[in-house]
């Protein structure tokens, strides 16, 4: 097989990304290069991977902003990192992983997202920032996108998750993507039935939108003032100042009925799902969406937003509904509720939509090529 090194900033979370990651390194043995490793935080799996810790302290980094400090160190460390294991291709990942393409080649880019606090979310992320951070991110956004539009340029090969992505790239980069959608692990979901909750699991930070569903479910309460009904918000919640500002922000909002879990476990947020009444996804223009994959892999009915990837993967009115509003949430929530044969047939057209679309073998019948590929190229030019 293909020799294969992996390289990501960081692995401290249980998200998409990282089980992608995860799920490459189990298949190629591959040796990760990445600059934060937590192994009580991101998936157990990784504690039996090849993991090697790298960085170096870049001088005065510490008296930036936390988030442009994090970039700066990122950056300086993959542009300079020279790999010096064997190896037939390098496989990065969240950005700017990719810069390691700087002092080594091929690099076969899986793309989850251009980095989003640099581009489509720039402007609404700088709103909240005081103006000495305003001159300190404009800088240093400024200077990131010189540099990656050369590294970008310069990439043998780039995969995506999503058509959304996809076009994120064309429009930044101007490069073409091919698009690989992750999987998932269908048989860890169940179904067990219907508690009488709706549930959110994501991570909780402003653009997951926990306030979009919390004012949808306020109406759906007000529409059905017997119901038992609750709203579960579940997920990942960071020490981020922003992070928590918003977790109090969603705090205060007082809707009754609401349940707030915090860094839940894998098996708990399996329970979740499997007891649900519906999942609720409202993530502005997310990249992919492993939520609603999740969702209809647990045989459940997913509402989302009408945005992102989440719109390539749900079939209105047959595994769920795209909706447009807090109000269309509220009036598909009713629907759902009052409606639970449907529900059913919805939730049985999901787990039946994963089993043949998104499961861990059609990703490698894609992406096994793609790295062939991606080392033929180089092996061409050494000629």
């Amino acid at each position: 097989m293909t020799k294969l090194i992996i390289a990501q900033p960081y692995l401290m979370l249980k998200g998409g990304a990282e089980r992608v990651i995860l799920k490459i390194a189990q298949h190629y043995d591959a040796k990760i290069y990445t600059m934060e490793y937590n192994k009580l935080t991101t998936f157990p799996e990784y504690a039996d991977l090849d993991i090697e810790i790298i960085g170096k302290e870049v001088p005065f980094s510490d008296m930036l902003p936390y988030r442009a400090s994090q970039g700066l160190r990122y950056g300086y460390n993959y542009y300079n990192l020279k790999i010096k294991d064997d190896y037939d291709v390098i496989n990065s990942h969240i950005s700017p992983s990719e810069w390691i393409r700087h002092e080594n080649k091929p690099v076969l880019w899986y793309c989850h997202t251009p980095p989003r606090e640099v581009y489509d979310l720039y402007a609404a992320r700088m709103k909240n920032r005081n103006y000495a951070d305003k001159f300190i991110y404009a800088s240093f956004t400024s200077a990131y996108k010189l540099i990656a539009n050369k590294i970008v340029k310069d990439l043998e090969c780039i995969a995506t998750n999503s058509t959304n992505t996809k076009e994120r790239i064309k429009k930044y980069f101007e490069r073409d993507a091919k698009v690989i959608n992750p999987g998932i692990d269908h048989n860890e979901f169940t179904n067990s039935g219907d508690d009488k909750f709706f549930l959110y699991p994501s991570r909780i930070l402003a653009n997951k939108r926990q306030d979009y569903v919390l004012n949808a479910f306020a109406r759906f309460q007000k529409k059905n003032p017997k119901s038992k009904h609750k709203l579960v918000i579940a997920g990942t919640l960071s020490q981020d100042k922003e992070h928590q500002e918003y977790f109090e922000k969603l705090k205060s909002m007082k809707v009754r009925n609401v349940v707030f879990k915090t860094n839940v476990s894998d098996k708990d947020l399996k329970n979740l799902y499997s007891h649900s009444t519906a999942v609720l996804f409202t993530a502005s223009n997310e990249d992919f969406g492993i939520v609603p994959l999740e969702g209809m892999a647990s045989s459940k009915p997913v509402i989302s937003v009408n945005e992102g990837g989440p719109r390539e993967t749900i079939l209105n009115e047959k595994t769920g509904f795209i909706i447009n509003s807090p109000e269309e949430m509220t009036d598909k929530m009713c629907f759902i509720v009052d409606h639970p044969k449907i529900a059913q047939q919805m939730g049985k057209a999901g787990r039946k939509r994963i089993e043949t679309e998104y499961t861990w073998e059609r990703f490698f019948e894609k992406f096994d090529p793609l790295v062939k590929m991606t080392a033929k190229l180089e092996s061409k030019t050494a000629k």
